[in-house]
């Protein structure tokens, strides 16, 4: 068996750091995958359930070997029951968070939202487990630093999935939540000053601009936009007829 994968990547050029190089594949067995053209190689991920195709403990992922266990306790326990995770427990959680991170951006880049949003309700999960049941707060820190990130993400992918159906109101309620989720965020941490300095919520501000941009005007905000251009270009017949056509509208 030749081993060497010299042909593939000489198929596939390595364009540099620039551009995300991804495409979707039918693997051997019929299986959707997703591969990443990187510098050194191509990286090969499952489209569902767990990146690298292991089953931790038997199950889809290790986030849920652990809410099962959690389960269990609490059945055993009642409601309070602590997890305890150790260092090493939170390690692998953040080796499974970095392989959902890597199919997340590559789902972006393929425009596929729905599962971009499910990567990252998925890492969201093995935060909110971590924040609440870890042993060490350092463990907590160094995953809670990448939430605003990852909010941002599921917000982003929630907002282009109700722009792909026309639902621009929607898509700017998402974006809305999503902007209060890491504002409220920042400030369980006293870190006001975050709030105006985030690129999170900078791109998720922007998006919301380029988002009500698209939104088709109503015909008073077209012929109030109109008459604004007639009267700057002193068209004052033209803004009279503008005018007219405002109060056949009968606004309050």
């Amino acid at each position: 068996m030749n081993r060497d994968i010299g042909r593939l990547l000489d198929e596939w050029e390595y364009t540099g750091p620039d551009k995300l190089i991804v495409r979707k594949i039918k693997g051997d067995n019929g299986r959707t995958r997703i591969q990443m053209r990187v510098d050194l190689g191509i990286l090969q991920m499952e489209w569902s359930d767990r990146p690298d195709g292991s089953r931790p403990h038997g199950k889809t992922s290790l986030l849920d070997h652990y809410l099962e266990r959690l389960e269990k306790l609490k059945a055993d326990k009642g409601p309070d029951a602590q997890l305890n995770l150790s260092h090493e427990d939170c390690v692998n959680l953040q080796s499974e968070s970095l392989q959902y991170y890597y199919r997340r951006i590559c789902m972006f880049e393929l425009e596929c939202y729905h599962e971009a949003c499910r990567d990252a309700e998925h890492n969201l999960q093995i935060m909110d487990m971590v924040r609440t049941h870890a042993e060490n707060d350092d463990d907590r820190l160094s995953f809670e630093q990448y939430r605003p990130f990852v909010i941002m993400h599921r917000t982003r992918a929630r907002s282009l999935i109700a722009t792909g159906t026309g639902d621009t109101d929607k898509a700017l309620h998402h974006i809305e939540e999503g902007i209060e989720e890491i504002e409220t965020f920042f400030r369980s941490y006293d870190r006001n000053d975050l709030v105006e300095e985030s690129q999170e919520l900078k791109i998720l501000r922007e998006m919301a601009e380029e988002i009500r941009k698209q939104q088709p005007r109503s015909e008073e905000d077209r012929l109030r936009a109109e008459l604004t251009e007639a009267v700057e270009n002193e068209e004052f017949e033209r803004a009279a007829e503008i005018r007219d056509e405002l109060k056949k509208l009968d606004l309050p």
